[in-house]
C-alpha cells in the first residue's frame, strides 16, 4: 500500500508541475489529507481524484456552480479515480463531509485564460443516435475572422481530439454541428482561450415494426453493439395510466449495420390484442454508462 501511495504521490507532483498546457491536474487522496491541497487551473480543465487511501472518501464541493463531475455525489472508492471539470473562473472549495476536523480540505483556483475567454453552448443536449446538435458561443473580444477548433471527448475515449473548426462572425459568434455517436463532452478552442465544457448525450435509435399479426421486429442502431441485451416490449393502459411489460426480447447481432453504426436486432411475437399502443424500450442497465435509455416511437399491435 505505501509503495502505491509514494507512486500516486509522484504521478501527482509530475502533473503539478507539467506544460502549462496540461489539461487534467490530479489531486491524490491519502490518509492524512489531500496530495496537494490547493491546484490551480484554466477554465475548461480538469481535476482527477484518485483515492490511494484504504476506505471511501467524498469529495463535496462548497459551490458546484461550474463544476461537472463524472459522478455525483463524488464518491471515490480505495484505488478509483472520479473527474471533476471546471467551467467557470473562481476558487472551488472541498471537503469530505464525512471526515471531522480540517484534514480533507482543499481548494481549486480555476482563471480565465489570458487573451480572453471563449462561451460555449449545446443546443439539444440530449440527441437520438444520428441527430445532430448545435454548437455555439462568442469570443471575448467581439472579432469577426477569428478561427478556432472544435474538440469532442467521447466516453471511453483518453483525450479530447479536434472533431471541427469554427470561424467568428459578428460579434466574435461561432457556430458548429457536431453528430455526436455517444454520450461526449466538448469545447472549443480559440488561439490560447479554451471555452467551457459541456457535455450532449446520446439516446440509442429504437425502431419498432409490426410484420404481421402478433408479429413485431425491434432494430437498435447505435455506434456499439446491444446483442446480449435484454428490450422491453410495453403495451400503454389506459386505466393505469402507465406502460406495463408485456415480455423482454433478447438483441442479436446484425450484419447489416455501415460503420461507424452497429445495429441489434430481432424478430419476437406477442399474442396481445390488435389495436394497442406498444413500444419498446432499452433500459440504462443495458445500454451502459456512454448511452442513455433508448425508447422507440409508439405504434398500434
Amino acid at each position: 500500500m505505501r509503495k502505491l501511495l509514494m507512486a500516486l504521490i509522484a504521478i501527482t507532483a509530475l502533473a503539478a508541475t507539467g506544460a502549462a498546457g496540461a489539461k487534467t491536474v490530479t489531486v491524490t487522496i491519502t490518509k492524512n489529507g489531500y496530495v496537494p491541497k490547493s491546484s490551480t487551473i484554466s477554465v475548461g480543465d480538469a481535476v482527477q481524484f484518485t483515492n490511494a487511501d484504504t476506505v471511501a472518501h467524498q469529495i463535496s464541493f462548497k459551490s458546484t456552480a461550474g463544476v461537472t463531475c463524472t459522478t455525483n455525489p463524488v464518491v471515490v472508492q480505495p484505488a478509483q479515480s472520479v473527474t471533476c471539470t471546471f467551467q467557470s473562473a473562481g476558487t472551488y472549495s472541498y471537503s469530505d463531509p464525512n471526515v471531522k476536523g480540517n484534514t480533507f480540505r482543499g481548494s481549486i483556483v480555476v482563471v480565465a485564460p489570458a487573451g480572453g475567454s471563449v462561451t460555449l453552448q449545446a443546443k439539444p443536449q440530449i440527441v437520438v443516435y444520428g441527430a445532430k446538435a448545435t454548437l455555439s458561443g462568442t469570443v471575448s473580444n467581439h472579432r469577426p475572422g477569428e478561427n478556432g477548433q472544435v474538440l469532442a471527448q467521447p466516453c471511453g475515449a483518453p483525450s479530447a481530439t479536434p472533431v471541427s473548426t469554427v470561424t467568428t462572425t459578428t460579434g466574435g459568434a461561432f457556430s458548429a454541428l457536431v453528430q455526436p455517436l455517444r454520450n461526449g463532452i466538448y469545447t472549443v478552442k480559440v488561439k490560447k482561450s479554451t471555452s467551457n465544457a459541456v457535455s450532449i448525450k446520446v439516446r440509442p435509435r429504437l425502431r419498432l415494426r409490426k410484420l404481421a399479426a402478433h408479429r413485431y421486429s425491434i432494430r437498435v442502431l447505435a455506434a456499439q453493439s446491444f446483442a446480449g441485451k435484454y428490450a422491453i416490449f410495453q403495451r400503454y393502459r389506459p386505466a393505469l395510466a402507465r406502460w406495463v411489460k408485456v415480455r423482454r426480447v433478447l438483441l442479436r447481432a446484425n450484419a447489416t449495420g455501415v460503420a461507424p453504426t452497429v445495429i441489434s436486432s430481432r424478430a419476437f411475437k406477442s399474442t396481445i390484442t390488435h389495436g394497442l399502443r406498444v413500444r419498446v424500450v432499452l433500459g440504462q442497465a443495458q445500454v451502459g454508462s456512454c448511452y442513455l435509455a433508448g425508447t422507440s416511437k409508439v405504434i398500434l399491435s
